[in-house]
């Protein structure tokens, strides 16, 4: 008697491994050419919920980088208007000062419209094409004064800020908010004010401030010098105030840069492909595609047609 000799099923499980190694050998070339242990969510099914929440948390901290660059050029731009404004507070006080030393006010009225000039310019002062001290009416300058006789044209000071009274407010992390904004009307009143008095002053009997000065004239200037004392000092606390802004904001983007790079650590830990691994991985089912290919081959050579010839 003799038994039937059949090598389909032999066949059939030599392909199966042979189909099994070369997978292998695909998802070993992947990892060594993308360095990632795979392409898509379904690739990390195990962990796929701990990666999602942490792409969640990356895709915010970069939202956040993001915002805050523009906070932080906002916030230098806005610092600069304000010390600005704040020279030229310093230098009416000063000019004021020498016309008193020396008995003498030819230079004071130039000085002080040149100084006013550069105040409003500064108010009106704008940062990507909008006014930062317009409150929410960012399409409108919020100081209309152009030249000192505006502010003795009549109408009273306050009808010359156009700003509303909304602050801006920014969120620099998960936890942390601040107001940015700052408001003309509350830099500006008490400047434009006294440059009002200047103004009026000059024009009016007591006037022009100009040439040797009367008893009258240098009264009412020594009068002025703690008017603009305070209005330089509170021009400098609202600088300094924004200096403090400034400082939060590079705290706050150190943090980020640091929070960021220890998520970016831990979604390594998951997609980031052992190297020595997938190539090692590679070897094998190179190795074992070679192999089930030559065992294939020797079958194809041992078919029981062969033998019957």
């Amino acid at each position: 008697m003799i038994d039937r000799v059949s090598t389909a099923g032999n066949y059939s499980a030599i392909l199966a491994n042979l189909m099994a190694a070369e997978n292998r050998q695909t998802d070993a070339e992947n990892r060594v050419s993308s360095q990632k242990n795979g392409d898509s969510l379904k690739d990390y099914a195990p962990q796929v919920e701990t990666l999602t929440a942490m792409k969640s948390v990356d895709a915010r901290i970069t939202n956040y980088q993001s915002a805050n660059t523009q906070i932080a050029a906002k916030l230098t731009t806005q610092d600069g208007a304000l010390s600005a404004t704040a020279d030229a507070a310093t230098a009416v006080r000063q000019a004021i000062t020498e016309a008193l030393a020396n008995d003498n006010a030819d230079a004071l009225m130039q000085t002080v419209q040149g100084q006013f000039q550069s105040a409003v310019t500064n108010l009106n002062a704008q940062y990507d094409g909008k006014y930062l001290f317009a409150g929410g009416q960012v399409a409108t300058k919020p100081v209309s004064a152009t030249t000192l006789s505006d502010l003795t044209s009549g109408p009273p000071i306050s009808s010359f800020f156009q700003n509303d009274s909304f602050k801006v407010q920014a969120k620099l992390d998960d936890s942390t908010t601040v107001t940015t904004g700052q408001l003309a009307s509350d830099l500006g009143t008490n400047m434009l004010t006294s440059f009002q008095a200047l103004q009026a002053f000059d024009t009016g009997g007591s006037g022009p401030l100009s040439g040797q000065l009367t008893a009258s004239q240098r009264t009412f200037l020594q009068n002025q010098l703690a008017g603009w004392d305070q209005i330089g000092q509170d021009l400098t606390t609202a600088t300094a105030q924004n200096g403090i802004l400034q400082n939060q904001v590079d705290q706050v983007a150190t943090n980020l840069v640091s929070q960021k790079t220890t998520l970016t650590g831990m979604i390594g830990g998951i997609t980031d492909a052992d190297m020595a691994k997938a190539a090692t991985d590679l070897s094998n089912a190179q190795l074992s595609v070679q192999a089930t290919a030559q065992v294939l081959q020797v079958m194809q050579g041992s078919s029981l047609l062969n033998l019957l010839r």
